[in-house]
């Protein structure tokens, strides 16, 4: 045999074993995580940057529109400022030269794999990864290009903070049309209404899901919100739309509930991190805030993500920092009883503003006293979501940190480049402006106005001190630093998240020691007033996820479906819960039959009517079913009875022995919002 006629053999049994290796191929769950982690905080990524243009573009076309025509003009000033901005902006073409490359690859590998045996799983997660990355190509220089008009429209007049030369009147319209506009998007979504943050805990807490299709109506809204002057922040819905992402992405690569509660985590950190320029502050805050725990199955996709969703968000929104570089030393050792205090200011703002929040939006919602509450109630959510703009707008007369996110009055307060009046004004005006923004309707998140806040009251309480012991406190702008971070820990209850956003942010190690006195003590002492308020509804949610309902079954003889109705009345009589289960003669239990439904059915159907007609078909829970749970099921079925099983057994539970249940755990109703805007049950 010839040397050519060996080599081709050896490349045809090369082949063979290579594509009997290719349908040995397997990729479980764990191993796909952090691969799948990565291209969720590129989505992340993206999607923070298409939140920070659509604000952007919705601020610079409602005050820079002139600027946008005169691009068009060849020769104009705007067309060379465009020119410029597209010209500097950072297309990162490497970005093709890695990610092409790898989608065309798992495109080819997926082809060469058989159906059968299990492989279609992997062929599957090798398609839907590979997609995923060419698709998150398509979209980044899109978006890097809509940063590079958005650059150009921020030379508009009006289109910077300043809001001196704009007539009143536009400053009071633009909220207000921006809050019809966003009550108009939301109105029939009510499961978009939160802030973003609570909605995601709840989901990875339960191992549910998020719609990517609320994630994406959520950043619209929010972008109207803001881009129109609303005081919100739009790590929220970020957070959101990350963790949105995750979910649909898991539920397609066919991943346990575990596993997808991971990349609903990894997704929201990486909203973090893209939003604030932070990756360590997103990871940690995915640990701490959602999965709260710090364990090493976790830590590769939630790393991966914030890595990823930061690179793409620098190359979109670019990677200055958001605060300024300001020179940190502590003066004395005396200055860490001066931080424990602010710490205590911190947390006790953080509950001022979570209460606030929750006032309001009572009020708006009409469920608290007085006919204007009422009045308000009645009214729709484009109604009630413009007065709360209208309001917004009246405070932003007042001052300008009330407009949008306002993080630039932060910077000015770590430069101490406003007064004392100034710094209190604005920290009460902007909690009172965001608690009316989204209490009323609007739509955003709470983290960046809380930033805001924190370096508003640490900037006024620095003032204070120095003027009064100047020789042993650092200026008043060391103070506004920390206190963004106090104020951040308390709002979340996260102290490690306040203290890694704030260090991250400042870029100053020597900050960290007043940021963990500061931070440990506003969280406690926020986590301390919140617990007051919620300790027993706390313990009542504990009992309800451990309780089966198996204690307060009534366990009953069921019926067959052909029971005719005088017989079925007969044995209602007898029912102590005036509810009978209904199981056919296979053994399988269909729902059940309820005495007050009784009369109207049989009315409807006629004397010769049987069980089959007259009963409730629905669920059917296991004895060991948690009392949430069923609350949740009644609820959901718009009914008061349900069928329980165990073995052979069959009962029933009904909604008012559940009340009872908890009047007896309790003692007391419970409150209309037990828990802060992101305390929820542990």
């Amino acid at each position: 045999m010839s040397v050519s006629s060996k080599l081709r053999a050896w490349q045809r049994d090369a082949v063979r074993r290579l594509l009997a290796a290719i349908q040995q191929l397997r990729l479980p769950g764990p191993s796909v995580l952090p691969v799948a982690g990565a291209v969720v905080g590129v989505y992340s990524g993206l999607a923070a940057g298409l939140f920070a243009n659509l604000i952007a573009l919705v601020r610079g076309l409602s005050l820079g529109f002139p600027l946008l025509v005169e691009a068009f003009r060849p020769g104009s000033e705007a067309r060379l400022l465009l020119s410029e901005a597209l010209t500097e902006a950072r297309w990162h073409f490497e970005f093709i030269i890695v990610g092409v490359p790898l989608g065309l690859a798992a495109l080819g590998l997926a082809r060469l794999i058989e159906p059968g045996d299990g492989r279609e799983v992997v062929r599957r997660r090798l398609e839907v990864l590979a997609l995923l990355v060419l698709g998150a190509l398509s979209l980044y220089y899109p978006l890097v290009g809509l940063a590079a008009v958005n650059s150009m429209l921020g030379h508009a007049p009006g289109a910077s903070r300043s809001l001196e030369h704009l007539p009143p009147w536009f400053v009071l319209l633009l909220p207000t049309l921006g809050g019809a506009m966003v009550g108009r998007l939301l109105r029939d979504r009510p499961e978009t209404h939160g802030h973003g943050v609570p909605e995601v805990v709840n989901a990875v807490e339960r191992q549910g899901r998020l719609p990517a299709r609320d994630g994406l109506l959520k950043l619209l809204a929010s972008a109207v919100t803001i881009g129109t002057g609303g005081s919100a922040g739009r790590e929220g819905p970020i957070v959101y739309g990350g963790a949105a992402f995750g979910s649909e992405v898991g539920r397609t690569l066919g991943f346990t509930q575990r596993e997808l509660a991971i990349l609903m985590a990894s997704g929201a950190g990486a909203g973090i991190a893209a939003s604030f320029n932070a990756p360590v502050a997103g990871a940690i805050f995915a640990m701490e805030i959602l999965l709260r725990e710090f364990q090493l199955r976790v830590f590769s996709p939630i790393i991966l993500a914030s890595v990823t969703a930061t690179m793409v968000g620098r190359g979109v929104m670019g990677s200055a920092a958001m605060l300024e570089r300001v020179a940190y030393t502590m003066v004395s050792g005396w200055e860490v009883v001066f931080y424990g205090l602010l710490g205590l200011v911190c947390g006790g703002l953080a509950y001022t503003f979570i209460q606030a929040l929750h006032g309001v939006e009572e009020f708006f919602q009409g469920r608290r006293p007085g006919r204007l509450s009422e009045l308000l109630g009645q009214q729709p959510l484009p109604v009630r979501a413009a007065l709360g703009g209208l309001l917004v707008g009246i405070l932003a007369l007042a001052h300008p940190v009330v407009w949008g996110t306002g993080h630039e009055f932060a910077n000015d307060a770590l430069v101490r480049g406003l007064s004392l009046a100034l710094l209190a004004s604005g920290c009460v005006l902007k909690l009172t402006a965001t608690a009316l923004t989204l209490g009323s309707g609007g739509s955003g998140g709470t983290f960046f106005p809380v930033t805001v806040i924190g370096a508003m009251a640490g900037g006024a309480f620095g003032e204070v001190l120095h003027a009064m012991l100047p020789g042993v406190t650092a200026p008043s702008g060391a103070y506004a630093m920390v206190g963004m971070g106090g104020a951040v820990a308390a709002m979340t209850r996260g102290p490690l998240t306040g203290m890694m956003m704030v260090y991250e942010l400042s870029g100053n190690y020597a900050i960290i020691l007043p940021l963990m006195v500061t931070c440990t003590l506003a969280s406690a002492l926020c986590h301390v007033l919140v617990e007051r308020r919620a300790a027993r509804t706390k313990e009542e949610g504990l009992v309800l996820r451990r309780s089966p309902v198996r204690a307060l079954v009534v366990w009953e003889e069921p019926v067959l479906p052909e029971m005719p109705a005088e017989a079925l009345r007969a044995r209602l009589l007898s029912s102590k819960a005036t509810a009978l289960p209904v199981r056919d003669a296979a053994g399988k239990l269909l729902g059940v039959v309820v005495a007050s439904a009784l009369g109207e059915r049989l009315r409807q159907a006629g004397e010769g009517a049987t069980v089959q007609v007259l009963m409730d078909a629905g669920p059917v829970l296991p004895a060991d079913a948690p009392v949430s749970e069923a609350l949740a099921t009644l609820d959901l079925q718009a009914t008061g009875v349900l069928a329980v099983e165990d073995g052979a057994r069959v009962g029933v539970v009904t909604r008012l022995g559940l009340e009872g249940f908890l009047q007896g755990r309790r003692g007391a109703s419970l409150p209309t919002h037990a828990f802060g805007v992101t305390e929820l049950r542990r």
